[in-house]
């Protein structure tokens, strides 16, 4: 599986739009530094996508996600890649039985597929949205998180890389 965290928050991200001519499209802009995180993991070959919505980045919260992780997938053996986050790295981070970890180089999210999951969250779900307060950004991503966790087939279509896919073969 591949783990990483995202930030969401009510600070509007332009996206382009269609309108009919001669109307131009106009969006709202927020301002406000408020946010929520949400700590995800894909597992590219299967399409399974494990989140969780915090309110805060650390490592007990990255401990209690590699937990709920573990509890889902209780058979098997998870190799969790992920990239060097302070709390990925820290001496009281506690790795369930079924599971280790394994950093990425640091400075290269291109090599992370859960990135791209993130990208699509806010492509389908948050495209210039301006919310009048965290509630609304906490409906929405418990409403579109598990509308793309449900979509087995795009999360493969979208993680699935042949890298991937070929040491996934290998390694079985």
């Amino acid at each position: 599986m591949f783990q990483d965290e995202a930030r969401f928050g009510r600070m509007v991200r332009i996206r382009r739009c269609w309108s009919p001519a001669p109307l131009r499209p106009t969006v709202a802009n927020g301002y406000e530094r408020q946010f929520v995180y949400v700590y995800g993991a894909v597992s590219p070959v299967q399409g399974e996508l494990d989140w969780k919505i915090c309110p805060q980045m650390n490592t007990e919260q990255m401990n209690e996600f590699l937990h709920q992780v573990s509890q889902a997938h209780p058979q098997e053996f998870i190799l969790m890649i992920w990239d060097g986050a302070s709390s990925h790295r820290s001496q009281d981070l506690r790795m369930p039985e079924n599971m280790r970890g394994y950093r990425l180089p640091g400075y290269s999210p291109e090599l992370n597929p859960q990135e791209h999951v993130w990208d699509e969250l806010r492509e389908k779900e948050f495209p210039n949205r301006v919310f009048n307060s965290m509630d609304g950004v906490l409906a929405q991503l418990q409403a579109g998180l598990p509308r793309l966790a449900a979509n087995t087939q795009g999360l493969r279509s979208l993680t699935a890389w042949p890298r991937i896919v070929s040491l996934n073969m290998i390694a079985t």
